[in-house]
């Protein structure tokens, strides 16, 4: 007799679990370092209000668009000019942190094995922590950026604000345009973590694979500020990193943003392709 006939409700079976998705999240949102990188993170916007307001005229410009000697007119570029700041180091370390221990901090604790006989298969476990890389990466550019609104706003007067190319646009419109840069950014964050989710399915050492991905940031700036190599800039996945500044243009410039997106794309496809053709004949010995 049947489960049916004996009259107990089944439970209908969902097509696609969650279950793991969500338990990924709460792991990583639990662990102290991400708990730090987060402080780290909402900590820039602010140090940098604070040294600006403080010394009562804008800081030094950094690498791209001028964001810095806006600020003292109008507090929405504290968002600007902390993304900037960031982008070079801190968001791609915060991305690192999460992608290199994706499999390797599992292999490394001895945990991998287990997952794969729960049953979990490994293209939906890749695909699990490839997901949870994406939505760090997301948050971790929303969280520099409303850290940025929220001191700016603070410390700094508020209203119309005036574009790259000089024409002035409303506040709201202006957050319209800061969510399509964080949404880009972390477009081209998402890249950077398929590098470093390939790097993870190659050692059992989560620290080497987040210390690699660092170091070919690093290296990528470098090159990308040597003249001579001006040939292979546009096959660095860092090279559209700062085109960002485009989009504060009137009207929006799309040649350099479009090159970046289809440069995030390829650099996905390509190592999350990697990623899944290493993980998927690894050995598990741990």
């Amino acid at each position: 007799m049947s489960v049916a006939e004996l009259g107990v409700p089944v439970r209908p079976q969902r097509l696609v679990s969650t279950r793991l998705f969500r338990s990924e999240l709460r792991l990583i949102a639990g662990r102290r370092r991400n708990q730090a990188g987060i402080v780290v993170l909402a900590s820039v916007p602010v140090l940098i209000a604070i040294a600006i307001r403080l010394s009562g005229g804008p800081a030094a410009e950094t690498e791209g668009p001028s964001f810095f000697s806006g600020i003292t007119s109008n507090g929405l570029f504290v968002a600007l000019a902390a993304l900037t700041a960031e982008l070079p180091l801190f968001l791609p370390l915060a991305v690192a942190a999460i992608a290199g221990d994706a499999i390797a901090g599992e292999a490394n604790q001895g945990t991998l094995r287990y997952l794969l006989t729960v049953p979990v298969h490994r293209t939906r476990l890749l695909l699990v922590k490839f997901a949870t890389v994406v939505v760090a990466c997301f948050t971790a550019v929303t969280i520099v950026a409303v850290s940025g609104l929220a001191v700016g706003f603070i410390l700094f007067p508020v209203g119309d604000v005036t574009l790259l190319s000089g024409t002035s646009i409303p506040l709201t419109d202006a957050i319209g345009r800061l969510a399509l840069i964080c949404a880009y950014l972390a477009i081209c964050l998402t890249a950077l973590g398929a590098i470093g989710l390939f790097i993870s399915t190659l050692t059992e050492q989560p620290i080497a694979a987040i210390i690699g991905l660092a170091t070919l940031t690093i290296t990528s700036h470098i090159l990308g500020q040597i003249s001579q190599l001006s040939a292979v800039h546009p096959y660095l996945f860092t090279n559209y990193w700062l085109a960002f500044g485009d989009l504060l243009r009137d009207p929006i410039a799309t040649s350099q943003i479009s090159k970046g997106l289809v440069s995030a794309a390829l650099y996905t496809a390509i190592f999350g392709t990697l990623a899944w053709a290493r993980f998927g004949n690894k050995d598990i010995s741990s």
